[in-house]
């Protein structure tokens, strides 16, 4: 049975908790815009050279919906690349079909992306920008193949690919 005690005591409990993620986010955006990286642009150029949606997700860490990204689907040999910068991210000999939706990769190109904590959604997860221009692309999860063991996910309006010799 709920009392008014209870009522209360609860709504101001869920309103701490999140007052702690906001700020607990805030650090974290805060960081990021700390960071430095080799390509900068204003938010209105990064706007005008990657559109709306990809802009979303690139600048301001949204996420595409699942099963919307033909680079999901994307079977060829090649690269996949930053779509902000053009930066090599990804082989096409990493990829694999992890069922989410999402481009999935088993392992970045070397020097290609960074993590950092991300706490939004109520639950800490590891997400993952390139490292030139500071997009982001999606998360990692440890619950990959082998060889790694981990599960790149990324948003594909975060990608562009590049057919070729991967």
């Amino acid at each position: 049975m709920y009392t008014r005690r209870s009522v209360l005591f609860g709504g101001a409990s869920l309103l701490a908790l999140l007052g702690v993620m906001g700020a607990t986010r805030s650090g974290a955006t805060a960081k990021a815009d700390a960071e430095v990286f080799e390509i900068t642009k204003t938010d209105a150029e990064w706007r005008g050279q990657l559109g709306d949606r990809a802009w979303r997700v690139l600048r301001h860490e949204d996420t595409e919906r699942p099963h919307t990204s033909p680079l999901d689907r994307e079977k060829r040999a090649g690269t996949f690349r930053c779509a902000g910068c053009d930066l090599p991210l990804f082989s096409s000999k990493t990829k694999f079909d992890s069922g989410t939706g999402w481009p999935s990769f088993w392992k970045p190109l070397d020097n290609a992306v960074r993590t950092r904590k991300d706490y939004s959604g109520g639950w800490v997860r590891d997400e993952v920008h390139c490292r030139r221009c500071g997009g982001h692309l999606g998360h990692v999860f440890n619950d990959g193949p082998r060889p790694t063991g981990l599960r790149y996910c990324m948003n594909g309006l975060s990608l562009s690919f590049r057919p070729g010799t991967a």
